[in-house]
């Protein structure tokens, strides 16, 4: 029979793993009459827990928002979670959220055991961050843009593309997306009626968020990371590589991320396929795979792929005539 505080703090861990909970069930969990769990219900509440309590046959008890935020019970693995995220986020890519950051991170490690804060100190002293890649986004943006998506709210904003110019747009928000160096928003337009990825950096001041949209199927299948890779992978009118490469399917999709092309199995996966745009650059990214490779299209990529191999002869050749 587990004590009345710890009983009390055990209660509270269920209520936050799921968003209801029959009595009977909590009862059963804790090992105490029904009784006892109204009881305790009725104690986090006066300790400023929002528990909600429904009567009927689907009746039960469910934690909700409330008008103050109580104290969060975190488990181990939880709290050195939140601490490294809270770590990582003092030197992120999302504007305004530092000092906030940094303020709640050292709340968290003042309130932690010792053994945790060896384990913090321990993983603090081996994680070295890479300098921040990509631009900054306010995170009130952000935050008001992932309202919209999740409450399937109408948002309007001033956009800027590539040149600069800027245009309002009216979107239906479906997702936000982080490739690891930008955000992006994927929305319905209104206006061309039809699915697009928009750069949260380009968003110029604060969205307007207006009245419901009904939901539409999401794009590619739900998988908003992927569809996002292959929009922002092939701008429009951008000539297309296919590049068949030899090696198998699990080594390159994880070598090649996914803004930089998609791969697709080939022969049960011992050999892949890239698709991509046919830049320059993907001379040296095909190079830098260390793998052989066989090119299917353009006959341009063909061509600076000669050229390229043509030069690196005629350096090679130089420096080995100078010996």
């Amino acid at each position: 029979m587990l004590s009345s505080s710890t009983r009390l703090l055990r209660l509270l861990s269920l209520l936050q793993t799921r968003t209801h909970w029959m009595g009977p069930e909590l009862a059963e969990r804790l090992e105490v009459h029904p009784r006892t769990v109204r009881r305790d219900v009725d104690r986090l509440r006066q300790l400023g827990y929002p528990v909600h309590a429904s009567s009927g046959v689907a009746g039960g008890y469910a934690f909700r928002a409330g008008q103050a935020l109580p104290p969060l019970l975190l488990d181990d693995d939880e709290a050195l979670a939140v601490s490294i995220a809270l770590r990582t986020a003092t030197a992120g890519a999302v504007g305004g959220i530092e000092e906030p950051a940094l303020r709640a991170l050292v709340k968290l490690e003042q309130a932690m055991p010792a053994r945790l804060r060896k384990r913090v100190d321990a993983l603090r002293s081996v994680i070295v961050p890479l300098d921040r890649i990509g631009p900054v986004v306010e995170a009130s943006v952000l935050a008001t843009l992932a309202t919209a998506c999740r409450d399937q709210l109408r948002t309007a904003f001033h956009y800027e593309d590539a040149q600069g110019r800027s245009a309002q747009r009216s979107v239906e928000p479906q997702g936000v997306v982080h490739t690891g160096e930008r955000w992006y928003l994927v929305a319905w337009d209104c206006v061309r009626g039809d699915w697009r990825t928009f750069r949260i950096d380009r968003i110029v001041g604060d969205p307007q968020v207006g009245a419901h949209f009904a939901p539409r199927a999401s794009p590619d299948g739900g998988d908003l990371k992927g569809y996002v890779a292959r929009s922002i992978s092939a701008p429009p009118h951008a000539e297309q590589a296919r590049v068949v490469l030899h090696a198998p399917y699990a080594v390159m999709s994880r070598r090649i991320p996914q803004f930089a092309g998609v791969v697709t199995s080939l022969e049960a996966g011992q050999r892949c396929q890239l698709a991509c745009v046919a830049s320059d650059s993907l001379v040296y990214w095909l190079m830098a795979l260390d793998v052989e490779f066989e090119v299917l299209a353009p006959v341009s990529l063909t061509e600076r792929l000669r050229v390229a191999g043509e030069r690196a002869l005629r350096c090679t050749a130089s420096q080995a005539g100078g010996r």
